[in-house]
């Protein structure tokens, strides 16, 4: 009921110290009691019918009494809008909801037009004069790209677009000088040059205190409810870290000269792909709780005080967020996008700490999954379960527009998935065993950190069942390896395909290519496959388009069949990729950390465009390796 899991400890003397030592089976007593005592709480609340009636009347006035709105955009005429392009329906209706709603997050499935739709928004408020002028904040990689969409859907659109040269030291106050005192249509500038544009320091200070005076009120509480030492040291150790932050501001030297976010005249802001910022700063009672990070980042800190400052000045209608993967792998990123787009409406609900947000909507569910090591079983509690689902639903609708494939009807080609599983080698068996027995001495703290840690097995536990010559190039090389089972499914459907020209792509994370000699799983496949006789110029790697310029050449090529194999990362060839035109295949060597990661890399073959009627995706995976492991991950987020 107050969010903390029952733990017991037993004090024991080591090397003439105190120490504590969970002690399991008392433990597993006392949260089994704990589940009783819940349950029982549970069927006492509602008995006397007083208390019902009260509670039931306070929770639908708080959270039942709200009817989404339906937006319908069939009316919009589309001023200076190109004629050869007509928006879909959910487009229009998107429009509408950006025009007409507060703060918006357009979470359509990815490969749905968010672009066409952003663009038409902005070119729409401000011909009503709803607004002056919108900035977007795309990936750094895609702004030249965004360009040519915006400029091919509003062929006369006067744009300001950002290079990496505008954010160079000595170009920067230029560049923000040009979008203070530039009448544009719209500004696009890249995710990192976005951080480097700064809030004035006074609101920066404010937003400081602000989240101070919010840790004092919880270092309070728990110390009222006789709260953990644990929590309470937490929350002193932020804010600390907070009050050396505002030190840090106030005492910095202030230059007149610099242009602050404020001074931009900005009054809308338009963010592509924004899971980029869901680290966003957290505290809360619950501890060890996976899929719960409490990590901030400081590009998500000043996302979120732009955002608070574009409330102010718009009255919450400011702010329009897209993204085809809302959720990546957690279900706090729900409030983080409340607390960025509907911080008002937590504000007016009691809900801006996570703590009451999650006691209302959600709960933590133990249950038994594999362990990372890839051998054995352990019991791991998460935030993996919702209730009071259709009142959060409702409350979230009010910014956020959601249309998933099923809704769409998206001109889309089948895909058929089919998973790859390889049997490991003996060597790969020992070496997972190994794992096993270092995440042992890990977990029982017989090893400093310093030596061994869960993240270095994990990171080991994928090289091995990626390639086994990962974790020793000298290694064979083993014929019945996942790496060789892609080798030859790529090979069979590129000559199955040569007359057509189809093209494949390979996504692979890890082992991408150094030119250092070294091995890789990158330089490995394309010798097998130059070796196979296929043509060294149908080969190449994202990796070699290290410009804008080189990326655009390089996808064009994959277009036309030019390029018919094209390797690459998450990172570097997910969002923004739009290769589709005659894909037939990807393949993932490895497994995206996080379930976005492998929806992103669907979506470059699972798109509008792709003149193929049935695609295939194919998923490698090791047996009893971490592989299984990250599988289950997935399924469990």
């Amino acid at each position: 009921m107050n969010l903390r899991d029952s733990r017991v400890y037993d004090t024991i003397e080591e090397d003439g110290k105190e120490k504590r030592v969970l002690n399991q089976n008392e433990t597993t007593l006392a949260q089994q009691k704990q589940q009783a005592i819940k349950d029982a709480f549970a069927g006492w609340v509602w008995k006397d019918p007083q208390r019902r009636a009260l509670l039931v009347k306070k929770y639908n006035e708080l959270f039942n009494s709200t009817r989404p709105r339906e937006y319908d955009g069939s009316h919009i005429h589309f001023v200076g809008m190109n004629p050869e392009i007509d928006l879909r329906e959910h487009q229009r209706n998107a429009v509408a909801h950006v025009l007409y709603g507060y703060n918006t997050l357009l979470a359509h499935e990815v490969g749905a037009g968010k672009s066409f739709e952003m663009a038409a928004s902005a070119m729409e408020l401000k011909r009503l004069g709803l607004c002056q002028k919108s900035l977007f904040v795309v990936p750094n990689h895609l702004t030249e790209q965004w360009a040519s969409e915006f400029l091919r859907l509003y062929p006369n659109a006067k744009l300001l677009v950002t290079s990496k040269k505008d954010f160079e030291p000595g170009n920067r106050k230029k560049f923000c000088a040009r979008i203070a005192t530039g009448d544009y249509d719209a500004v696009i500038i890249g995710h990192s040059q976005f951080e480097k544009i700064p809030l004035s320091a006074e609101r920066q200070e404010r937003l400081i205190q602000e989240q101070m005076d919010e840790i004092e009120e919880a270092i309070e509480e728990a110390k009222a409810q006789v709260g953990e030492h644990f929590t309470v040291k937490q929350l002193e150790k932020l804010r600390k870290s907070l009050k050396q932050k505002l030190e840090k501001l106030q005492g910095t030297d202030r230059k007149d000269d610099v242009v602050t976010f404020e001074q931009l005249g900005v009054d809308r802001l338009f963010v592509d792909e924004s899971q980029a910022f869901k680290n966003l700063y957290l505290y809360m009672k619950m501890r060890n709780v996976a899929g719960l990070s409490t990590s901030e980042a400081q590009k998500s800190s000043d996302m979120f005080g732009k955002c608070r400052y574009l409330d102010e000045i718009t009255g919450g209608r400011g702010v329009i967020f897209a993204t085809g993967t809302p959720l990546s792998n957690s279900m706090t990123e729900m409030y983080t996008l409340m607390r960025y787009l509907q911080y008002n409406t937590l504000q007016q609900k009691g809900l801006t700490h996570f703590d009451a947000w999650a006691s209302t909507f959600g709960e933590t569910t133990t249950a038994i999954e594999l362990a990372p090591e890839g051998t054995g079983y352990r019991a791991r509690t998460r935030f993996a379960k919702f209730f009071n689902l259709p009142e959060l639903m409702a409350m979230f609708k009010e910014a956020a527009d959601i249309k998933t494939s099923d809704q769409l009807h998206l001109p889309v080609p089948d895909a058929k998935f089919e998973t790859v599983v390889v049997k490991p080698s003996e060597i790969q068996q020992d070496m997972v065993q190994a794992l096993s027995e270092r995440a042992a001495e890990v977990h029982s703290g017989s090893v400093a950190p310093s030596v061994d840690n869960m993240l270095k097995i994990t990171s080991d536990g994928r090289k091995i069942g990626l390639d086994q010559r990962l974790m020793n190039s000298a290694l064979p090389d083993d014929p019945n390896s996942k790496l060789n089972a892609c080798v030859n499914n790529v090979l069979r459907i590129w000559n199955d395909t040569k007359e057509q020209k189809l093209t494949q792509l390979i996504f692979c994370d890890m082992s991408t290519p150094k030119g250092d000699g070294s091995f890789n799983v990158y330089d490995d496949i394309r010798t097998k496959l130059l070796n196979a006789g296929v043509p060294e110029q149908e080969i190449e790697f994202i990796h070699n388009a290290d410009t804008e310029n080189k990326k655009a050449e390089l996808f064009s090529k994959v277009r036309s069949g030019q390029v018919r194999v094209l390797l690459g990362s998450t990172a570097k060839m997910g969002a923004g990729t739009n290769v589709q035109t005659l894909l037939v295949a990807v393949h993932h060597l490895d497994v995206g950390w996080r379930p976005s990661d492998m929806t992103q890399r669907n979506g470059r073959i699972i798109r509008q465009g792709n003149q193929n009627k049935q695609v295939y995706v194919y998923n490698y995976v090791t047996e009893s390796t971490f592989d299984a492991y990250l599988y289950v991950r997935h399924e469990v987020a």
